[in-house]
C-alpha cells in the first residue's frame, strides 16, 4: 500500500486542553469516537527546510546477508563505539554482545525483569558507552534501569543497577519500551496507554506519553511542561524514536484498527489518541506525517540515515523506506514476507543497514534459525 504523506506543520491544541498538572487539567472527550477514513490522504509538502544529506535508498541489487542467528524474541540493538552490538531478549531478560567479529555471548541477565505478553526486557540505550540503560517490564510496573558496563569488548558485563524511572504502568500489552539518547544529551522514552486509552490524555498520568528526562532521570528545565516528564502526549503504543540530519524527532506508533502512524515529535504537542486515530481534521491535534493501514505496518523500531527514514514493521512484515524531505519520491515497503516480523533496525557497521527480525515473540512464524540479524547494502542517491 502506498505511504501517505501529511504536511508535517503541528496543529496545536488550545492551552485548556494541554497543559499538564500541575497546571490546569487535560479536557479529555469522553466516549468521543471517530469513524475510519475512506479516501487516502492528499500528497503534502513538508515546510522544514530540506537537509543538507544526501538521501540513501535499498540497493535491491545486492544480497542480504545474515549477521546472527539464534536469538530468541529479540527487541532491541545498540551498537557500540568498539564495534559490539548489544541486543535485548524480551522473554530470556538477557543482554547479548555481538562481537566485531561475529561473536555472540552473554553479558548479563536483568532479573527484575517479568516477561508477560508483550511486556519484559524491551529498549536498551547507551549514552558514553560506560553505562546501559534498559526499559523493562517488572511484576509492578515498567521502569528504566541504568547500568554499569564493565570490561570491553568480547568481556562486557552488567555492574551495579540504579533507578533512573519507576512506577509506569504496566499491562499485556501497549507497554511502549524504546529509549535512545537525543542529540541535546536527553534520554526520550515511548511509553504506552498500558491499554488504558484515558491514559493518553490523563495529566496524572505518564503513560501514552513520550517522554524526555535527563541521564539521571530528572526533569529537563526546558521542559514544555513544568516539573513534568511529559515531551508529547496522546500516543496508543510508540515504539519508535529517530533524529534525523536536521536534529527532528520522528517517532512511530500502532494504532488500533485503522492507522497506524509516523509522527514529526514537536514539544508539547498532542497526537490526540484515543480522541482520533491517524488524521483528522480535528484542530486540536497534531496530525501524523505518514499513516498506513495496520496491515501494512505494525511498526516499532525507526532510524535516520542521511536523508532517509527507515522503519522496522511487525505485522507488515516489511522494511519501510521514507524520504520525508522529497515528497515526489515514494515511499517503498522492501522484503515484504521475505525475512518476518521486523522488531528494531539501526544503521550498521559500514554504510549498511541492520534489521533484527521477531518472529520467536509468539505472534509470528518461526524460519529456521530465527531470530536473526539481516544486514542490507544501501545506495546514495542524488
Amino acid at each position: 500500500m502506498l505511504l501517505h504523506q501529511r504536511a508535517r506543520t503541528p496543529r496545536s491544541i488550545p492551552l485548556h486542553l494541554t497543559v499538564l498538572a500541575p497546571l490546569a487539567a487535560l479536557a479529555l472527550l469522553a466516549g468521543c469516537t471517530q469513524a475510519p477514513q475512506s479516501n487516502p490522504l492528499p500528497a503534502a509538502t513538508t515546510d522544514v527546510p530540506p537537509q543538507s544529506l544526501s538521501s540513501v535508498t535499498v540497493d535491491a541489487e545486492a544480497p542480504t546477508e545474515t549477521i546472527v542467528t539464534g536469538l530468541e524474541a529479540p527487541w532491541s540493538m545498540v551498537r557500540l563505539e568498539s564495534g559490539s552490538t548489544l541486543i535485548s531478549e524480551r522473554d530470556t531478560r538477557l543482554v547479548k554482545e555481538l562481537t566485531a567479529d561475529g561473536n555472540l555471548r552473554e553479558v548479563g541477565v536483568i532479573g527484575d525483569a517479568a516477561p508477560d505478553g508483550e511486556g519484559g526486557l524491551l529498549g536498551l540505550a547507551t549514552l558514553d558507552g560506560a553505562t546501559l540503560y534498559a526499559y523493562l517490564t517488572t511484576a509492578t510496573d515498567n521502569r528504566i534501569l541504568r547500568f554499569d558496563l564493565t570490561g570491553e569488548a568480547s568481556s562486557y558485563a552488567l555492574g551495579a543497577s540504579t533507578e533512573i524511572l519507576t512506577g509506569l504502568q504496566k499491562s499485556r500489552v501497549h507497554n511502549g519500551g524504546r529509549i535512545a539518547f537525543g542529540p541535546d544529551g536527553m534520554l526520550y522514552a515511548t511509553v504506552g496507554d498500558a491499554s488504558e486509552p484515558e491514559l493518553a490524555q490523563d495529566p496524572d498520568s505518564l503513560n501514552g506519553k513520550i517522554l524526555r528526562m535527563t541521564p539521571d532521570g530528572s526533569v529537563p528545565a526546558d521542559n514544555p511542561f513544568p516539573d513534568s516528564l511529559v515531551y508529547s502526549l496522546g500516543h496508543r503504543n510508540p515504539q519508535g524514536l529517530a533524529w534525523d540530519a536536521d536534529g527532528q524527532l520522528w517517532a512511530s506508533e500502532f494504532g488500533q484498527d485503522t492507522w497506524d502512524e509516523l509522527n514529526v515529535i514537536t514539544a508539547g504537542a498532542n497526537y490526540g489518541w484515543p480522541v482520533v486515530e491517524g488524521d483528522s481534521a480535528d484542530s486540536r491535534f497534531t496530525a501524523p506525517a505518514y499513516q498506513w493501514a495496520t496491515d501494512d505496518a505494525s511498526p516499532s523500531g525507526l532510524t535516520a540515515v542521511e536523508g532517509t527514514l527507515f522503519m522496522a514493521g511487525l505485522g507488515g512484515e516489511r522494511l519501510w523506506e521514507i524520504h520525508p524531505n522529497d515528497p515526489t519520491v515514494p515511499s517503498k515497503g522492501w522484503f515484504t514476507d521475505d525475512v518476518g516480523r521486523l522488531r528494531d533496525v539501526i544503521p550498521g557497521p559500514d554504510g549498511n543497514l541492520w534489521m533484527l527480525t521477531n518472529n520467536t515473540d509468539g505472534r509470528g512464524d518461526p524460519r529456521e534459525g530465527d531470530d536473526r540479524i539481516v544486514q542490507v547494502e544501501l545506495l546514495t542517491t542524488p
